[in-house]
């Protein structure tokens, strides 16, 4: 848990205090050419990500530039095969047709392994659900051949369905340090952390996936340690990208490692998955630096006031840029939102942020300093109603109040569909009298994912037999193929796939070969899968139309009405402004009940459904409405 004391961050973990300085946290010796463990490993009190005396010892006795490489030597050797082999199958539970909820799994003979696996955030059609995630029964059915998940970043679209995975199926997890210390936080929520087995790896460092090998490839993204991935396959190399665009100047770690698609280009790649997010965007994307530079105009004219920034929480790169220039005009900063002190105290732990002593406050104490000296990171930058941000426009927020001494940057763009949540809440924080940057003409916001010519750039360099679109609705996937096709690629070799799509290859040709269950599973509270189509179809009905309950007592022997009905409205009408339209329902109801007892009706199921077709239709012609009726009936 990050702790934030005299204007120094700490983190308690394994009942041990550190200094998160980030001075005294050299990096782990990546897990080069691991092999997956017969058997889940158990944490001891040893952390996950900090080296063990033993592995610093192998790693002085063996740097990791003179290690032997899967990816440089045995796996990447191999050259597209000449003949037939047997097929390497790729198939998607999540990402196609979709933003999010990213699930690719791999598999060759009686090997399986897995791309990612995220989540997605509910949309309008799914009231009261909290998070959707991958239908994992696939995964169930085939667990004895599935060697290892295999994460390409720490954004919650591919690592958020890990606990509702590893709770039924337990396998290793590989991925960058950064990467897996986000992980490490997300399954201690859940209880999982201590039954785990989570492995370091480093770029250009490979992992054995039975009869496959993964081979981590760095690229630049809105997150560090973000990888693709090269897919070595006795069938041929398969080049996975995952988000990435290609950043010449990123504020934290090396450029992407184009050099290493241009070898595997050369020496042959059977196929290319590509993100497809910013497909419909011509040109480049622009560096993260350019943020920084437009910060600092704004922090010029800001002088004076409060700054209140808004980001994504897992943006590490715009949160280091936030300190530094905070730091160079002398101010603190204080952190809000529980996800952002989350990944915070996480990058600080992992020395992915630097911030001098003395310059991060807790946001409890920010009345105890003067406008002038204060900014503020906090989360909401999408509008969600509950986050920071969305708190302190309504007046709700326990430690900020909005006044007209604030500077407010939405360091954002909307999400498709989240346009009208920010324009409400830029709308609240104006009429506190606050200043709020939010245009994309002051350049606070550059994406993550690449543009076209970026795209273009990675399908010239590893120059696919096979290309297929990934990461994206379905508008992207066809305008990235379309994209391939113009790059060379014959149109016969780019497929667009769907969810529980089965596309094979053996080397020589790519086709469609089935289907496995896919779709959605809602989280709803502790509840996971137990809301389905049905139960949304009459959250809506009740959402729109309300409810209408009939309560009413019968005589067990003669079935007459000794009590009731009695009718109970919410969400249709208030019922002291309509009591002669209710008065009417509860007559016919009464009607209908003894119509049914004089024709020897007893069975409650035909009374029920008697009294809701007569009582829809009453309402219908009276209001033009479909309110749910539920009639109880009750014996005594």
């Amino acid at each position: 848990m990050g702790l934030l004391t005299n204007g120094k961050v700490l983190f308690e973990k394994e009942n041990v205090r550190k200094d998160l300085s980030g001075e005294n946290h050299p990096r782990k010796t990546p897990a080069a050419n691991v092999k997956p463990p017969q058997k889940p490993v158990r944490r001891t009190g040893t952390p996950v990500l900090n080296s063990t005396k033993a592995a610093m010892e192998n790693a002085k006795k063996n740097p990791l530039e003179k290690r032997p490489v899967l990816g440089r030597t045995q796996a990447s050797a191999q050259r597209r095969p000449q003949g037939r082999a047997n097929p390497v199958k790729f198939t998607a539970l999540g990402g196609l047709n979709e933003i999010g909820k990213n699930l690719y799994v791999y598999e060759y003979a009686n090997d399986m392994f897995i791309v990612d696996c995220g989540l997605a955030f509910p949309d309008e059609e799914m009231p009261g659900v909290d998070l959707v995630v991958p239908d994992f029964t696939y995964l169930e059915k085939n667990r004895e051949r599935l060697r290892g998940i295999v994460i390409t970043h720490g954004h919650e679209d591919h690592i958020g369905a890990l606990p509702y995975l590893l709770k039924k199926i337990n396998v290793p997890i590989y991925g960058t340090r950064l990467t897996l210390g986000l992980v490490e936080g997300k399954l201690k929520e859940h209880g999982l952390l201590n039954q785990a087995s989570l492995n370091v790896v480093e770029p250009r460092h490979n992992v054995r996936m039975g009869c496959m090998s993964v081979e981590f490839i760095r690229v630049n993204h809105s997150i560090p340690d973000s990888c693709a991935l090269a897919i070595h396959t006795p069938a041929g190399v398969i080049v996975h990208t995952g988000d990435f665009k290609v950043d010449y100047t990123p504020i934290e770690g090396g450029i992407i490692d184009l050099a290493r698609f241009g070898e595997l280009g050369n020496r042959g790649v059977l196929a290319l998955m590509s993100e497809s997010t910013n497909v419909e965007r011509p040109g480049y994307t622009k560096s993260e630096r350019s943020v920084g530079e437009s910060f600092r105009g704004l922090f010029t004219r800001a002088e004076g006031k409060r700054i209140i920034i808004a980001t994504f929480s897992s943006n590490i790169h715009r949160i280091q840029q936030i300190i530094d220039e905070a730091v160079a005009r002398g101010r603190y900063v204080a952190v809000s939102g529980r996800s952002m002190t989350n990944v915070i105290a996480k990058a600080v732990e992992l020395n992915y942020i630097k911030v001098p002593d003395g310059t991060l406050i807790d946001i409890e104490d920010v009345n105890r300093y003067r406008p002038e000296q204060l900014v503020i990171a906090t989360t909401g930058s999408q509008g969600e109603p509950l986050s920071a941000l969305s708190r302190m426009s309504s007046g709700d927020h326990k430690q900020v109040t909005i006044t007209p001494n604030d500077f407010i940057i939405i360091s954002a763009n909307p999400i498709p569909g989240n346009e009208k949540f920010v324009t409400r809440v830029v709308n609240e924080l104006m009429k506190q009298g606050a200043e709020v940057i939010y245009e994309s003409m002051y350049e606070v916001h550059v994406s993550g994912h690449a543009c076209q010519e970026e795209l273009k750039m990675m399908i010239s360099l590893t120059k696919p037999k096979f290309f297929v679109p990934i990461h994206g609705e379905y508008k992207h996937l066809k305008k990235h193929a379309k994209l391939a096709v113009g790059m060379g690629i014959p149109e016969e070799n780019t497929f667009v796939a769907g969810l529980g799509d089965v596309l094979e290859t053996d080397g020589v040709e790519m086709k469609f070969t089935g289907t496995v269950p896919s779709g959605k599973v809602m989280v709803d509270g502790f509840g996971v899968g137990d809301v389905g189509s049905v139960v949304l179809r009459d959250r809506k009905h009740l959402a729109e139309d309300g409810v209408m309950i009939i309560a009413a007592t019968l005589e067990r022997e003669s079935g007459r009405v000794v009590a009731g009905p009695d009718i109970v409205s919410r969400g249709f009408v208030y019922v002291r402004e309509s009591e002669e339209l209710i008065e009417d329902a509860k007559q016919l109801m009464k009607d209908v009940m003894n119509d049914c007892i004089e024709r020897g009706v007893r069975e409650w199921g035909n009374l029920k459904s008697a009294m809701r077709d007569e009582l829809s239709e009453f309402i219908y012609k009276e209001t033009k409405r479909s309110p749910m009726i539920l009639p109880i009936i009750m014996e005594v």
